[in-house]
C-alpha cells in the first residue's frame, strides 16, 4: 500500500517578537527571535548566517549569496529572493508565502518541514538537494530544477512545473495535485509519487512521449 505523503510541521513562532532593523549581513551573524520588516538586504556575501525563530516581511535578499545559511522556525511574507544563492543551506520547519524566488539556487541543501505558497520559484535550483515533507501550493516552478535530488513526502498542488527538470531525482511518497507537468525531463524519475486520476489521463501525452509511443492517425 502507498505510503502517503506526510504534511509539513509548522514553524514554531510566537505571536509577539522583538522588532529589529538589519543594514547588513555579516559572516556566521545569527538573528534570534526577531521580527524584521522592509529590510533592504539585496547582493549581500554572508556565509554561516544563522535565523532562528524571526518572522521576515517585505525583506529583500534578492542577488545575496549566503552559503550555509540556517534558517529554523521561520515565517517570510512578501519577501524576495530572487537569484539568492544559498548552497548548502538548512531549512527546518519555515514557511514562505506571496515571495519571489525566481532563479534562487538552492544546491546541496537541506529542507525540512518547509511551506512555499503563492510563490514564483521559476528557474530555481535544487540540484543534490534533500527535500523531506515540503509542501509547494499555487507555485510557479516552471524550469525549476531537481537533479538528483531526494524527495520524500513532497507535494505539488496547483503549480506549474512545465519544463522542470526531475532527471535523477528519487521520489518517495510524493504527491502532485492538479500541477501542469507539460515538457517535464526526467518523466521516469517520477516513479514513487501519486496523481488524481483526472491529472494522469491529462498527462497521458507526456507518459507516451517518455515511453515512446506514437500516435496512430485514424486513417491508420
Amino acid at each position: 500500500m502507498r505510503r502517503p505523503a506526510r504534511p509539513p510541521s509548522a514553524p514554531l513562532v510566537p505571536v509577539e517578537l522583538d522588532t529589529a532593523d538589519i543594514a547588513a549581513l555579516a559572516h556566521d551573524d545569527t538573528y534570534a527571535e526577531l521580527s524584521v520588516a522592509g529590510a533592504l538586504l539585496a547582493d549581500q556575501h554572508a556565509n554561516g548566517v544563522t535565523f532562528e525563530t524571526v518572522k521576515l516581511t517585505d525583506c529583500d535578499l534578492s542577488g545575496s549569496r549566503l552559503e550555509r545559511l540556517s534558517i529554523t522556525d521561520a515565517e517570510l511574507s512578501g519577501c524576495n529572493l530572487a537569484n539568492l544563492h544559498g548552497e548548502r543551506a538548512a531549512a527546518t520547519r519555515v514557511s514562505v508565502a506571496n515571495s519571489r524566488l525566481t532563479g534562487i539556487a538552492l544546491r546541496e541543501t537541506t529542507l525540512r518541514d518547509v511551506t512555499i505558497s503563492g510563490c514564483r520559484v521559476d528557474l530555481a535550483s535544487f540540484a543534490h538537494s534533500r527535500l523531506t515533507r515540503v509542501t509547494f501550493e499555487d507555485c510557479v516552478l516552471a524550469q525549476a530544477d531537481f537533479l538528483d535530488a531526494p524527495l520524500e513526502s513532497v507535494c505539488f498542488t496547483r503549480c506549474d512545473l512545465a519544463r522542470a527538470d526531475f532527471r535523477g531525482a528519487q521520489l518517495r511518497s510524493c504527491e502532485f495535485r492538479g500541477s501542469d507537468l507539460s515538457g517535464v525531463q526526467g518523466v521516469e524519475n517520477l516513479r514513487g509519487a501519486a496523481m488524481e486520476w483526472p491529472d494522469i489521463v491529462e498527462m497521458a501525452g507526456v507518459w507516451a512521449t517518455a515511453l515512446g509511443i506514437e500516435v496512430l492517425d485514424d486513417d491508420e
